[in-house]
């Protein structure tokens, strides 16, 4: 079921637009007209469907983890085993959605931002797939602490381009990305990697990746012929969270929580907790929640996880916050450790750092309910690429 936002302006209530640079205001206003006409176009939605399935691996599972719910005795958790897909992680059913709105509309080259590296390695594996030049942005700091990813994307003839400005980190790769697509609009496509950015990215993003939720809904009806109590998902920009929360936006009976990552605490300033202690700004194109300082000035923001270290956060996000439609709460990093570790142990499954806030939030999430309770958790992605970070608390 689809909520009936954005409005014809790009917004989310009060959250959203299109705040950018003259001269990228006729290529957006090109690529809303497009996307509008592909949601209309089978052929594109057949064509898409295809390279999901037989490219990507869709349908992923909804995985019973028995260890895991009888640690937690009140809840049974399901896991939407999105760490299951080629390149290990959600990121490629966005990349496969909007290479193809790229090829549609001519473009020859590929350029995007990433912070863990998995958007990154999407964009270079779709561009690899349909021939296409790709460059992507990535902060010096994600650079060296997600190494493998780096080579990754080079393997599949991807540039990799460190950007050394700011906190080297997500927000700069984004930065450096909107610069280079000013430059050379005529014959670049940006792939924007989460619900964030110029309209009508947020809302593009959010319906390549609805496929999560989708998916889910139809599986968690069949296996328990009811629909589940909680969705829990962790949040930087929001891709996978909205991913999932979006086909279960009608179903009030279903409570959405995102987990934000709280770094070293909220009450510090090394968290990266947008929604939880943030204000509303403009960061990226977009009307959201920011972290920012008492001057509006763009805060360093700080995770263990690479890509939720983000200062902002999708505007469809800050509405569900707004609107009381979803909760956000917050996992520091040494918790997220510790959910990883516990997932590991009892399910054999190491999931990404991301993906660990998720985990981790179950522990606090039994202590809530007060009954017995389904949950489905996104595994929005695997550990491997956070191996050289892990060993350190092994």
């Amino acid at each position: 079921m689809k909520n009936k936002f954005p409005d014809k302006k790009g917004y989310y209530g009060p959250f959203g637009g299109r705040f950018a640079p003259e001269t990228l205001m006729a290529v957006l206003g090109r690529l809303e007209k497009e996307y509008a006409a592909i949601q209309k176009d089978k052929s594109f939605r057949q064509e898409f469907e295809y390279y999901l399935k037989e490219y990507a691996g869709r349908p992923t599972n909804l995985y019973l983890a028995k260890r895991l719910s009888a640690h937690f005795k009140k809840l049974k958790v399901y896991l939407k085993r999105e760490d299951l897909l080629h390149t290990g992680a959600h990121k490629i059913n966005n990349t496969l959605g909007q290479i193809l709105v790229a090829r549609r509309m001519g473009k020859t080259r590929i350029i995007a931002e990433t912070g863990a590296g998995q958007h990154g390695v999407a964009t270079a594996t779709a561009a690899a797939l349909f021939g296409l030049k790709c460059i992507v942005y990535m902060g010096a700091e994600d650079v060296e602490r997600q190494s493998l990813n780096v080579v990754r994307m080079k393997l599949m003839g991807a540039t990799v381009i460190p950007v050394h400005s700011g906190s080297k980190t997500l927000k700069d790769a984004m930065n450096e990305a909107v610069r280079d697509w000013v430059t050379n609009v005529a014959d670049t496509f940006y792939i924007i990697g989460s619900v964030a950015g110029f309209h009508p990215y947020p809302a593009m993003v959010r319906d390549f990746q609805s496929v999560i939720g989708l998916e889910a809904r139809r599986q968690f009806l069949v296996k328990e012929k009811k629909l589940p109590d909680y969705l829990v998902a962790c949040v930087g920009g929001g891709s996978n969270a909205m991913g999932l929360f979006h086909a279960f936006y009608e179903d009030r009976t279903v409570q959405m929580i995102g987990v934000e990552a709280a770094g070293h605490g909220v009450h510090t300033r090394e968290h990266s907790a947008t929604l939880t202690k943030g204000k509303i700004g403009v960061l990226h194109g977009s009307k959201s929640m920011l972290l920012q300082d008492g001057d509006g000035q763009v805060q360093i923001a700080h995770s263990v996880a690479a890509g939720l270290d983000y200062p902002g956060v999708g505007p469809e996000h800050a509405f569900y916050q707004h609107s009381g439609r979803a909760e956000y709460v917050t996992v520091t990093d040494v918790e997220a450790i510790a959910g990883l570790k516990m997932l590991a142990r009892l399910e054999g499954i190491i999931p990404a750092l991301e993906s660990a806030h998720a985990i981790a939030y179950l522990e606090k999430l039994a202590r809530r309910v007060k009954k017995t309770s389904t949950v489905i958790v996104c595994l929005s992605g695997r550990g491997d690429k956070d191996m050289n970070q892990i060993a350190k608390f092994v």
